[in-house]
């Protein structure tokens, strides 16, 4: 995905502030995406924000290339791992040995800008023991993968979660803690998670057009990111879903974090209509060219006494629509 630089904020008009104070919200005039003069590419993703993760196996190796920025000398800068410049503006990290979380930063011309890749490397899948990883549960995944889909293959391995690394941005809105799994609301650690790369990608896109709307959010509420397949099979969900694999996101928009959704359609109630507005809002940016590449499932459903109505986004790639 391109993500050339570009004015992201919108101005919230008379009109607009007077709803969000009559929703109990606050009108921000503009909205800060936190993109670069340039972007990043690795693992088939493109990213000019300036932060962004990249998940590397123990000892394996990812190109990364600077692109579509101005012309000039591009640097990139490690303290761990192996790094290798291929080209004017290409670099070659070999990820240590040890899992955990490493920074790679990438300057742009006259070092004004710089984009900082998290990169998680994860403990291998190796070492999982009867579903188990270190004294954390993840249970069994399928043995094999949906009509043969790759996309369904169990992960190599898992990002291991600390009290040190949990605040961790994996974008510039949304942190490693966000993605964990909602089974384990202890306070023990480490944990354990899986995450797509270019899922917090299509959530910053989200969040972005919300604040166009006149909501000044400066995250989603991810109400259930990553799932074990333990937890999976414990809430009954369908077997080979996307949460498995760190690719799907249940959010809704919570601008004071109150636990409960804005009245997005401004219809004075919280209801499913909510979730079908920011539904349609997604179909809306998901037709645009330049976000193609974040195309999925996406459902919308009401609330529970357990919950207020939320959306369902996941990156596999391919269009799939629901009402729960």
């Amino acid at each position: 995905m391109s993500m050339s630089k570009r004015v992201p904020a919108a101005v919230v008009g008379t009109a607009v502030a007077a709803a969000l104070v009559a929703a109990g919200g606050a009108a921000d005039e503009r909205f800060d995406a936190r993109t670069a003069s340039f972007a990043v590419t690795f693992h088939g993703e493109t990213s000019a924000y300036r932060d962004a993760a990249v998940v590397v196996m123990p000892g394996d190796a990812v190109i990364f290339d600077a692109v579509n920025g101005p012309p000039g000398d591009y640097v990139a800068k490690t303290a761990s791992g192996t790094l290798v410049q291929q080209g004017q503006r290409q670099w070659k990290w070999t990820a240590p040995a040890r899992p955990g979380a490493y920074l790679i930063a990438f300057e742009g011309p006259a070092r004004r800008d710089t984009i900082a890749v998290h990169a998680f490397v994860p403990v291998p899948a190796t070492s999982v023991r009867n579903g188990m990883l270190n004294g954390y549960r993840i249970g069994a995944y399928p043995s094999a993968p949906l009509k043969g889909n790759p996309l369904y293959l169990p992960p190599r391995g898992f990002i291991e979660v600390t009290t040190a690394n949990e605040d961790t941005k994996v974008s510039p809105h949304f942190t490693l803690k966000q993605f964990l799994c909602k089974e384990d609301t202890t306070t023990r650690y480490p944990k354990y998670v899986v995450l797509h790369e270019r899922l917090p990608l299509k959530l910053e896109m989200i969040l972005e057009r919300v604040n166009e709307m006149g909501f000044a959010a400066n995250t989603l509420h991810v109400m259930s990111a990553y799932r074990t397949p333990y937890y999976n099979h414990a809430i009954g969900d369908v077997k080979y879903s996307m949460h498995q694999w760190g690719s799907a996101a249940d959010i809704y928009v919570d601008p004071e974090r109150r636990d409960r959704m804005a009245d997005l359609n401004r219809d004075g109630i919280v209801d499913t209509g909510d979730a079908k507005f920011l539904y349609d809002e997604i179909e809306t940016l998901l037709e645009k060219p330049e976000h193609r590449v974040l195309q999925g499932g996406m459902g919308y459903y009401p609330a529970t006494a357990a919950h207020p109505p939320f959306v369902h986004v996941d990156v596999r790639g391919a269009a799939a629509r629901w009402k729960g």
